[in-house]
């Protein structure tokens, strides 16, 4: 049954029904200093491996071109249009019927993404006017992130988050984006100390209390290296954890780079949280 005034996603033929079972965003990272290290620069290598995070049963894909990791460099449009549209371009020719969010905080850059065929945009910057109006222009939905230069609050983190987020999605939707369309990411690693992103995670009921759908990206994050003590491409268990909490508390969707072991934890949770069954079942 769907969720009393949550909606769907509707996108390339699919329904995304939030509050039916969770989703998953599996990550591609065209960049060659991604923090997790599973970077392809390369356009084939990349298109590769969003057909392989297709195939290993990703909901959507989410394809960025620029580095968001502490301490990362910034690139300007062109570079970043240049990397990143023939990837889209490519995955979508292989992939009609995928959904694709672009992961950029650039108006040019997702318009010029949107045209290769992108169908989300994906923010780690929040919704700043112009992104907005591009976004708006395009007709998509968005996930609006909540990050900060320093990682300074006044009181604890998860009340400011709320506060940016909540503002954020009224914004869109004062703006023309259904409120079915604007999904909210606590911005886990950005912005934030691992203290204040475990205090984030402890208050992640209240995120999903706004009622907007929301999207959690803890996937390899530092602060999960810091509890476990392993290096990146060893934190799927540690992250497994994130998850799984985040869906008990009732997060929309998670955007992960091992998609297929996510998968597993999703659907266990979903059946312990959500009451939902895969295809098939009998009891």
């Amino acid at each position: 049954m769907e969720a009393i005034g949550r909606g769907a996603l509707r996108l390339r033929g699919s329904e995304l029904r939030w509050g039916t079972r969770t989703y998953v965003m599996g990550i591609v990272n065209v960049t060659s200093d991604s923090f997790s290290g599973d970077g392809r620069p390369r356009t084939g290598d990349a298109v590769a491996h969003a057909i392989a995070q297709f195939e290993r049963a990703s909901d959507l894909l989410d394809i960025g071109a620029e580095s968001t990791r502490p301490g990362h460099t910034a690139i300007d449009d062109a570079t970043e249009i240049v990397r990143l549209v023939p990837v889209v371009r490519g995955v979508r020719a292989r992939l009609p019927n995928a959904i694709i969010s672009a992961d950029t905080y650039k108006p040019a850059v997702f318009r010029a993404a949107h045209e290769a065929g992108a169908d989300v945009l994906n923010s780690v910057w929040g919704i700043p006017d112009a992104l907005l109006a591009a976004a708006v222009e395009c007709g998509v939905p968005v996930v609006i992130t909540h990050n900060k230069e320093e990682a300074r609050y006044d009181g604890n983190a998860i009340d400011e988050v709320l506060t940016f987020l909540e503002g954020a999605a009224h914004r869109a939707v004062r703006a023309g984006i259904p409120a079915e369309r604007v999904i909210l990411d606590p911005g886990i690693g950005f912005g934030k100390t691992a203290d204040q992103n475990i205090a984030v995670l402890r208050g992640l009921p209240r995120l999903t209390a706004l009622g907007f759908p929301t999207l959690l990206g803890t996937s390899r994050k530092s602060t999960v290296g810091r509890l476990t003590g392993r290096g990146p491409q060893e934190r799927t268990y540690g992250t497994a954890a994130t998850l799984a909490l985040g869906i008990a508390a009732g997060i929309d969707m998670v955007r992960v780079h091992d998609v297929a072991e996510a998968r597993d934890v999703v659907r266990v949770s979903d059946a312990l949280v959500r009451d939902w069954r895969p295809d098939g079942w009998t009891a």
